[in-house]
Parts: structure tokens; C-alpha cells; sequence
């Protein structure tokens, strides 16, 4: 019963703790019993057997985290280059926006801007560019919302370039109101980038997430 608690002062100087009593008392212990003599060496060695034994061999995984690392991080300067991107787009497609409205409202109002056209066809042809102008507005708010636009602007895009040109080289449009539709041009080309840079953002992510192992 005695010996229990000079074991456990053992314990505690291999461990580098407070014994619970005065060294020097420990060690004339040790000096009187040789049981107790026997078990501080006995577990002296265990002790600096564990210590001492070799670590079990682990794998390199600095190329596995690496790699699932994404390749533009949220503070990254590519990441901010892309965000700058995005957001020049979307302020240039919101002026393009402005400008088909305000090439559009005359007509829309008072059907005056329309050439010769009748009242209602100025009507229509003012509602129309409105419209354009409201889908270029929408898409610089929300550019999730481009690649839906797309084919709508696209074709109408694709549609009136040629005919344009054809009625210009035959006198049947003035130059001002030709070179009017180049705001719708270049709003089209806008969004087709905005819808393009969002996807090739999603893809970039996607992959990213791929790469992270499960």
C-alpha cells in the first residue's frame, strides 16, 4: 500500500509531472525497496521504448491537396481580374441598355423618329427596341439571365444585319437610321460574352469540385 504511492511518483517524473512529494524522499525509497527499484526500471524502459519507436510511414499527399486546390481562389488576382471582367460587361451592356431606350422612347411616345413609317408602325417599331432594350437591361442585372437571351437577340441580330445592309445599298434606309442598329449589334455581342463568361466561370468551378477527393 505504501509502494502505490512512490510508483506513482515514478509515473509522474516520467511523465515530467509534480511527483506529490519531495524527491529526495522518492529516492531513498528506491534505495530501501527493491521492488519498487525493479518496476522504475521496468517501466523506465517501456516508457522510452515508445517514445523511441519509429513512426509509421506516411504517404506524401502534398500533390493530392495541391491539386484539389481550385486554380483561382476567392482572393487570388485571377480571380479578381474575372470578377473586374464580369463587372465591365455588365456595365457596358447597362449603357448599351440606356441608349436603345433612348433611341427607342421617341417613337414609342410620340411615333415621331420612324422616317415615313405610319403611327402604329412607329408604335411598334419604338415597343420593339424598347423591349431590346429592356432584355439588355435584365441581363446586365442578372447575368444568369444571357444565355437565355441569347438566341432571341441573336437571331433578330443575325437577321437584321443583312437585311439592313441590303435596304442601305438600295436607298431604302438613311445612314443614321442604319448605323441606329448598331447599338443592337453591339448589345447582342455583349450578352453573348456575359453568358460566356458565366459558363466558363460554372466550368471552372465544377472542375474545381471534381478535383476535391471525397
Amino acid at each position: 500500500m505504501q509502494c502505490a504511492r512512490f510508483r506513482e511518483a515514478i509515473s509522474a517524473r516520467l511523465d515530467g509531472e509534480s511527483l506529490g512529494m519531495p524527491a529526495r524522499e522518492l529516492d531513498d525509497h528506491l534505495d530501501r525497496c527493491p521492488g519498487c527499484a525493479t518496476w522504475a526500471e521496468d517501466v523506465t524502459q517501456v516508457t522510452r521504448r515508445a517514445r523511441l519507436a519509429p513512426s509509421p510511414v506516411v504517404p506524401d499527399l502534398t500533390a493530392t491537396v495541391l491539386g484539389a486546390l481550385p486554380r483561382e481562389l476567392p482572393g487570388t488576382a485571377a480571380a479578381a481580374r474575372s470578377r473586374l471582367a464580369g463587372t465591365a460587361l455588365r456595365m457596358a451592356l447597362g449603357a448599351v441598355a440606356i441608349a436603345q431606350a433612348g433611341l427607342a422612347w421617341p417613337a414609342l411616345t410620340s411615333g415621331t423618329g420612324a422616317m415615313s413609317a405610319p403611327v402604329h408602325m412607329a408604335h411598334e417599331s419604338g415597343a420593339w427596341n424598347f423591349a431590346v432594350a429592356a432584355a439588355f437591361l435584365a441581363v446586365a442585372g442578372v447575368p444568369g439571365l444571357a444565355a437565355g437571351a441569347l438566341p432571341f437577340l441573336g437571331s433578330f441580330a443575325a437577321l437584321l444585319v443583312p437585311v439592313t445592309v441590303a435596304d442601305l445599298a438600295a436607298g431604302h434606309v438613311h445612314a443614321d437610321r442604319a448605323v441606329a442598329h448598331l447599338l443592337l449589334v453591339g448589345g447582342t455581342v455583349v450578352v453573348a460574352l456575359v453568358a460566356w463568361h458565366g459558363a466558363h466561370r460554372r466550368t471552372h468551378h465544377a472542375s474545381s469540385a471534381r478535383r476535391v477527393p471525397a
